[in-house]
């Protein structure tokens, strides 16, 4: 007779290595709606090893082929796993950015953990099931044991792991300004608790009822994840990217447009290095080539990145917390629409000793909001 545990599992294992899939697909075809192939690759290594190599390890070592080596395989991919989960809300709090200590730490006992995994008598398989079928296979009487530096390795990792994520989560949610996402991102930590709980209690008790609990939560919490990253594919930037002020100067220095995104921020001497910086180098690009151009500049508070357009003699300077790929391509964008949209004027004053009429300029707020709607 059919195992009823072992069938869910059955299914539950091809419903989740589909829809995996699928969303690798869809990521890989939607790229340029993440901004970054970083993102991309970071995006498509969170599913791909908890929801297939992982998974793969596990089911294949509880169903089909029980074995020691095989159930060690899944703990070393299931570290990797966390391991990229980490490195994803690292992401989130500050853009390619990887905090020291914590991944010191991590590598350190993911160096620890292997010296113990495969020593011979860390894990130990006790397999109490006579039927060869897999589909009869009764899962509940095949269980791998721990001793106890291997078991107290994972347990340590699980809870720092889980107090970095949950760190990570809370101050992410006080920075951001899309408070909703953020708190979205704090529950769905919260959820990630529920099966690194379950594995650990399956370490301490040796009840493979909370094997199978870390196993279905997992899948429910990478489901989650892969909505969340289908809907919002520009959440690394949602949640902390910053732009300032998005400035548009001719080339003989005066201000074509300017645009305010933070409403409570102050940050006017970007404003002043802004005429600086587009009169000195719109100065010197009659005499020398393009890539001597200053491209980028810090002040105190944030990043000025300068866009030339030397075809039509305008510059776009975004004042923003942070540059990173996410806001280049958008910048391009709007540098694209707005050249689009104002050819005939841009033509026009070429000329430096025409008047510039900045009014003709006025529904560039327009452009601006449809190009950088998440910074809105």
């Amino acid at each position: 007779m059919f195992n009823f545990l072992t069938i869910s599992l059955i299914i539950g294992y091809i419903l989740i290595t589909s829809v995996s899939i699928i969303s690798i697909i869809y990521i890989i075809t939607h790229q340029k709606d993440y901004g970054s192939q970083l993102i991309v690759v970071l995006n498509i290594l969170g599913i791909i090893f908890p929801g297939i190599i992982y998974s793969t390890f596990v089911i294949i070592s509880l169903i089909f082929y029980p074995s020691e080596f095989l159930w060690k395989l899944s703990i070393c991919f299931g570290f990797i796993s966390f391991g990229i989960t980490a490195i994803i809300y690292s992401f989130l709090k500050e853009y390619k950015k990887i905090p020291i200590f914590p991944y010191l730490c991590y590598t350190s006992l993911f160096g620890f953990l292997l010296g113990s995994l495969f020593s011979t008598d860390s894990v130990q398989i006790v397999n109490n099931n006579t039927n060869t079928d897999f589909l009869t296979t009764d899962i509940s009487k095949i269980n791998y044991i721990f001793n106890t530096t291997s078991g107290l390795l994972i347990i340590v990792f699980q809870i720092l792991l889980l107090v970095y994520l949950l760190s990570t989560s809370i101050t992410i949610n006080i920075k951001a300004r899309n408070k909703e996402l953020a708190r979205g991102l704090l529950l769905n930590t919260l959820f990630i608790s529920i099966p690194l709980l379950m594995y650990a209690f399956y370490i301490i008790f040796q009840l493979t009822i909370f094997r199978e609990l870390h196993i279905f939560f997992l899948w429910l919490n990478l489901l989650s994840m892969i909505i969340m990253v289908i809907k919002k594919p520009e959440i690394f930037i949602v949640l902390t990217n910053k732009i300032y002020y998005l400035h548009i100067y001719h080339k003989s220095g005066i201000l074509l447009y300017s645009y305010k995104f933070e409403k409570e921020e102050s940050l006017s001497d970007s404003a002043i290095w802004g005429n600086i910086l587009i009169g000195i180098n719109h100065i010197l690009s009659e005499f020398i080539d393009k890539k001597d151009q200053i491209d980028v500049m810090e002040t105190k508070n944030s990043e000025i990145v300068v866009n030339y357009n030397n075809d039509y003699g305008f510059a776009v300077l975004v004042i923003t917390n942070k540059k990173n790929d996410i806001l280049k391509n958008k910048t391009e964008n709007f540098i694209r629409d707005f050249k689009n949209r104002y050819e005939t004027e841009l033509n026009e004053i070429q000329d430096l000793n025409k008047m510039i009429n900045v009014s003709e300029f006025e529904d560039t707020k327009e452009i601006i909001e449809n190009n950088f709607q998440v910074y809105l």
